[in-house]
């Protein structure tokens, strides 16, 4: 009998190793190595033949011009924000993983989109972590017509896979991967093994049959995907539920597309009746009340293909310890620091000593590097305890030397501003546009010290 070997992966970037040990040689993780068995090796004659996660072998050669994608229309999930996200709507064949915090609102969000598509096309929704009377009750809770869904609650991935080529559903709902298991494969569900062969099973039968395939994921501590690095890989759209389950609004934002953009962020609101989608999301994030305070700044970033209004605030204070804090929510705590660094060197402003601490209001994240400016207008204000102009709006990012680079967009972002009423606003001298060509008053600056003599 041939004797069973034994692996170690890693589970943040996917790599073998021979044998355990604390850190990952490649990535420099600790403790992410995670056994797995494989079985003995088969001759070249009785290997089975392999298949890519496309589901095709020997394909012959095609010229790109000849092959259709007439057979692909995009379907809508009802929902103009996710469609946002996706690119424009759900793509036959396509594999998308959800991932997100616990109550998040993952489920919630799918069985919305099934319960809308049902009367439209063959809808199949397989759980692993629910009994199918709790998912009547959620359905009745939020007033969902689903009389035409189907529901399953099963774990087995050959049993599953079973069920789908019976019922051959259009859209294939898995809820969740890290619940299943596979026969073939001896480890524990939701080990490292397991995760990566039930993806690729499902992945490949969505492409073979046409199956839209929407799979729900976990997170890890960190917020991060759980499972191998891998499934990352094998889908074809990796989307994040962000929000916490305290929080009214929730954002889905896309860090992978095959079909669309990457960073397309949808805004959508938890009610009694489920998710709601918010049309205009500035307008939730600018809800600024009527109390006029120093240290806020309303800033124009940029999420995926459209521009977003969004408040930061800042609290400069004396710090009470030997080390003054420095806390960004929102924001990138290296980035936060340099800045500072910047301040201090091109602006004339010392606040070694000083805790700072800011925030951008509603939860959003915001990645890009058009925010600098206005962080440290907000930082400028609450240290001089000045509030800044209601009709103001910055944006601009900030190099090391205090110089004010251009951000892309520009045009995009004073027109968004305009439309919310804002009159002034203060960005980078290349983005600033000729003449009176958005209808406000836009001042244009090259250097640090220009935009703080500006204020």
């Amino acid at each position: 009998m041939a004797k069973q070997k034994t692996a170690y992966v890693c589970v943040d970037c996917g790599s073998d190793h021979n044998k355990w040990q604390g850190q990952c040689q490649d990535c420099g993780a600790w403790n992410t190595l995670s056994e797995l068995r494989l079985g003995p090796a088969t001759s070249a004659k009785a290997a089975p033949v392999r298949q890519g996660y496309a589901g095709e072998v020997g394909g012959e050669v095609q010229m790109l011009a000849n092959v259709s994608i007439e057979a692909l229309p995009r379907r809508s999930t009802g929902f103009d924000e996710f469609d946002r996200v996706l690119g424009g709507g759900l793509v036959p064949g396509s594999a998308v993983l959800i991932g997100g915090h616990p109550g998040a609102g993952k489920s919630t969000l799918l069985l919305q989109v099934l319960c809308r598509l049902a009367n439209q096309c063959e809808c199949l929704y397989v759980t692993g972590e629910e009994s199918l009377p709790q998912i009547a009750m959620r359905a009745q809770r939020l007033n969902l017509s689903a009389d035409t869904l189907k529901l399953c609650s099963e774990t087995s991935l050959e049993l599953i896979l079973a069920q789908a080529m019976a019922n051959k559903p259009a859209i294939l709902v898995v809820d969740s991967i890290q619940v299943l298991h596979s026969e073939q494969v001896s480890s524990a569900p939701g080990s490292v093994s397991q995760v990566r062969e039930c993806a690729a099973a499902l992945t490949r039968f969505a492409k073979q049959t046409g199956t839209v395939l929407l799979m729900v994921g976990h997170v890890t501590k960190d917020g991060g995907l759980a499972g191998p690095k891998v499934l990352e890989h094998i889908i074809d759209c990796s989307i994040m539920l962000e929000g916490s389950s305290d929080s009214r609004y929730r954002t889905l934002r896309g860090s992978k597309n095959r079909f669309g953009a990457v960073n397309e962020l949808g805004v959508f609101a938890m009610t009694e009746l489920g998710l709601k989608e918010v049309k205009n999301p500035s307008a939730i994030f600018l809800n600024r009340g009527d109390v006029v305070s120093s240290g806020s700044t309303v800033m124009v970033v940029w999420e995926g293909t459209r521009p977003l209004l969004v408040e930061i605030q800042a609290l400069v204070d004396s710090s009470g310890f030997g080390n003054p804090r420095r806390v960004a929510v929102g924001l990138e705590q290296n980035r936060l620091a340099m800045l500072l660094a910047v301040l201090h060197r091109h602006g004339g402003l010392q606040v070694g000593d000083q805790d700072v601490f800011v925030n951008v209001v509603g939860g959003v994240k915001v990645l890009e590097t058009g925010s600098d400016l206005a962080l440290l207008f907000a930082i400028v204000s609450s240290f001089r305890d000045r509030p800044l102009p209601e009709d103001l709006v910055v944006f601009g990012e900030v190099g090391l030397s205090g110089e004010i680079r251009p951000v892309p967009s520009g045009q995009e972002r004073l027109q968004e501003a305009r439309k919310h009423g804002f009159r002034r606003a203060i960005v980078p001298h290349g983005n600033a546009p000729r003449g009176d060509s958005v209808g406000m008053e836009v001042v244009g600056v090259k250097t640090l010290a220009e935009a703080l003599e500006a204020i």
